[in-house]
């Protein structure tokens, strides 16, 4: 067995905005840092956030302030999430969009060179920066380049299994090569979790097949971290349906921002009927419930979706303003959609809940571990305020790399356990010498068919508690697991930790659906319709079964006297 030993500063696990922002962050602060990940930097998983970044910049309308973004980010979360970091984001998120600029981003400006601001949906002001529909596309482009610039050492293709701790401070990171096999022992002062959230142990999922499978809850959890609001899953409106091996695939929400309309397979403009003020461009989770409902109701198209139609909106200005769109489809679909339209259903978008962190450092329950971006959890509560998510990957890595420097500055020892090294590498061992009747990719279909038809957009007791059997069902049969590398590589030792990584976090997500016996924002419970005021709590997962509720704090007393105002008209808003 080759195994190779490397040492730094600070891991950075995850090679997104998040991880990349932490990264240039320690970068410039003269920190050495080593950032890993399992695919290649110039393709995670930010490439695929389309529509923008949002900050208070004021430069379309100056009525607009960072405290009325918090108060849009509070409401829109249906109060469950923590306003400290909600108001921590919202203050630093214009100087996140200088640093972009400073680092080459082409966003979209004015003729007088201002940045370009447009609405997104439950915005009160226009304040989403964007290039294009390539937005996500953009910024990674700028942070690889800028950690490029910085010599930020970097590989795409380390596959860490697990997280190195001894008495409760983390001191590395062990792991594989994708490529050949050959093991990883990394040791470092602090460690960066920047691996993404768990939205595709959904059957249909805007996520690619082998990212967001868990992997860093399941790290987390296995290093001692609690998880937090794992129940509260996004799922968008729209993705493809046909065909098939594209199911999920995103279907911007910039197509009905731009007057796309949502009719049933008879015609029927039926969101007239969900929500006749704000139609399509209602909030994300009511449009989702819309979808479903007709769907499950039977009104549903040949494939199991509804349609968006946009084609009688002019051509050329579906051309200019949707260029990704209009090429995604015509490529995977063969679809013309300035003449056809679209068959969409919802997907599994975006993890709400993830890591248990420190509101403003974001260190997690383990000494020197920091969790940041999709995996970490605090900013969107319920339901995400559209352009959130990349402010979020770029504020907190900034401040997630700034604690790790200080943490590794002022650390005197850090110990080396080898007990903790060699049950790393005993895991892995494990794995390679399994010879049984099953395999990693069939199980994580098992339970992308079990969340899906039991946790998806709707939930109750009786459909959790048949998930939570099923996926006990599929723990045992993963025990009969055979992994067999080849000289193609080690995607089958990924795909199995994949799987393990999925295991955890639909537990997780299954447990903590069943405590939140309400209705609120993403989290639709058939059998208690209504919010429950007692539930206005975020409940915070500590192994199976195990789930407390944790108050959340108050938020400041303007910002709540914003969030709580009237709402504004949404006429005319992009969405995303």
């Amino acid at each position: 067995m080759n195994e190779q030993r490397a040492s730094t500063s600070v891991l950075v696990i995850g090679t997104g905005a998040a991880g990349l922002r932490a990264a240039i962050e320690l970068a410039e602060q003269g920190v050495q840092v080593l950032c890993v990940g399992k695919r290649r930097r110039d393709d995670a998983h930010t490439v695929l956030a389309s529509g923008g970044i949002n900050a208070a910049l004021a430069t379309m309308d100056p009525e607009d302030t960072w405290q009325q973004h918090a108060a849009d980010t509070l409401r829109e979360s249906y109060w469950l999430a923590d306003p400290r970091t909600v108001e921590l984001l919202c203050r630093e998120a214009p100087a996140a969009i200088d640093d972009l600029v400073r680092y080459g981003a082409q966003l979209a400006r004015e003729d007088d060179g201002r940045l370009t601001q447009r609405y997104f949906g439950a915005h009160s002001y226009r304040r989403t920066c964007f290039a294009g529909d390539y937005t996500g596309r953009e910024i990674q482009r700028t942070l690889v380049r800028r950690a490029a610039e910085l010599g930020v050492a970097m590989r795409d293709d380390v596959y860490v299994t697990r997280l190195l701790v001894h008495d409760g401070r983390v001191f590395g990171a062990y792991g594989f090569d994708v490529e050949d096999g050959s093991r990883w022992v990394i040791v470092a002062d602090a460690v960066v979790l920047a691996a993404g959230g768990h939205t595709r142990i959904w059957r249909r999922s805007s996520s690619r097949r082998d990212e967001n499978t868990g992997d860093a809850m399941r790290l987390a959890a296995e290093a001692g971290c609690r998880l937090r609001d794992m129940e509260l899953v996004q799922f968008h409106p729209t993705g493809m349906v046909f065909p098939e091996e594209s199911a999920g695939m995103l279907v911007t929400e910039a197509v009905r921002g731009e007057g796309g309309i949502l009719r049933n397979a008879g015609g029927e403009r039926f969101m007239e009927r969900y929500d006749p003020e704000r139609l399509e461009l209602s909030t994300r989770d009511r449009v989702a419930l819309a979808n479903y409902t007709e769907i499950a109701e039977g009104r549903g198209t040949e494939h199991g979706g509804v349609l968006l139609d946009i084609s009688h909106i002019d051509r050329e200005l579906v051309l200019r303003r949707l260029p990704r769109m209009y090429r995604q489809l015509l490529d995977l679909a063969m679809l013309d959609i300035t003449r056809s339209p679209i068959e969409v259903a919802p997907t599994a978008h975006y993890s709400m809940g993830g890591v248990r962190v420190d509101p403003e450092t974001h260190a997690t329950d383990v000494e020197g571990l920091y969790a940041v971006g999709e995996c970490a959890t605090g900013v969107h509560g319920a339901n995400r305020l559209g352009g959130n998510s990349l402010a979020e990957c770029l504020v907190f890595g900034r401040i997630v790399g700034a604690e790790a420097a200080r943490w590794s500055a002022e650390l005197d020892v850090q110990v080396r356990d080898r007990v903790a090294i060699a049950v790393a590498r005993e895991e892995v061992d494990d794995l390679l010498a399994r010879r049984g009747q099953e395999f990693a990719r069939p199980l994580q279909r098992a339970v992308r068919d079990l969340m899906s038809e039991c946790a998806g957009v709707i939930r109750s007791q009786a459909g959790l508690r048949e998930g939570l059997a099923r996926l006990d069902d599929v723990a045992a049969r993963a025990g009969a697991m055979e992994v067999r590398p080849d000289i193609a590589g080690y995607d089958d030792l990924a795909h199995a930790f994949d799987l393990q990584g999925s295991l955890l976090a639909a537990r997780a997500t299954l447990d903590c659906a069943l405590k939140r016996r309400e209705t609120r924002g993403a989290h639709n419970r058939i059998d208690f319709p209504e919010q429950d005021p007692e539930l206005q709590v975020n409940l915070v997962w500590a192994g199976e079964g195990i789930v407390t509720r944790e108050p959340i704090p108050r938020p400041s007393s303007e910002v709540a006297a914003l969030a709580r105002g009237p709402e504004l008209d949404a006429a005319g808003r992009l969405l995303e």
